[in-house]
């Protein structure tokens, strides 16, 4: 049957996302009411090539489809394929529900951490700001003191060079 086919193939599907085992699908379809397949039955059912080998859709099949793909009542008119795409694509729906979730907290997270990077970058970009002023003001305050040594050195130079002593020595010396 190419219907139980497609369940198959949809079933394993959502088993290997929601990565479950054969005990927790048993839970489930228990706590769903229904009578559960034997371990050995849901072993057969999820290896390999499956889809080619036959199985109770009422026995087998349904039970875990309403586990798995949260069927509750197929619609009228509904075949066991349709029903299946559907509850899959409910499936499909909260999974893509969770994860928008799970990205807006994420996101939340992200820009909480992208506030305190920033805020430290700005701590940084301060402290960095603030030793530049400092050494600007210290080179300030060395140009200040090299222009009042030159400024001292170039007064005696002119004291000296003034002095009458110095002219009289100057001049006998010629």
């Amino acid at each position: 049957m190419q219907s139980t086919k497609n369940i198959i193939i949809q079933l394993k599907k959502v088993y290997k996302e929601r990565n479950l085992s054969y005990d927790k699908i048993r839970a489930i379809i228990i706590h769903n009411g229904d009578y559960p397949p034997s371990k050995s039955t849901l072993s057969r059912l999820f290896s390999d090539g499956s889809e080619e080998d036959s199985f109770s859709y009422e026995g087998t099949i349904r039970p875990i489809a309403k586990a798995l793909l949260d069927i509750e009542e197929l619609e009228e008119g509904d075949d066991p394929e349709t029903g299946a795409l559907k509850a899959l694509l409910k499936y499909k729906m909260e999974r893509i529900e969770e994860l928008e979730l799970a990205l807006a907290e994420e996101k939340v997270k992200y820009l909480e951490k992208l506030d305190v990077e920033r805020e430290e970058y700005r701590r940084r970009t301060d402290f960095l700001i603030n030793q530049i002023d400092l050494k600007d003001k210290r080179m300030d305050q060395l140009l200040e003191a090299v222009f009042q040594k030159d400024a001292h050195h170039k007064e005696l130079l002119d004291t000296i060079l003034a002095c009458p002593a110095r002219k009289q020595t100057d001049c006998e010396g010629r």
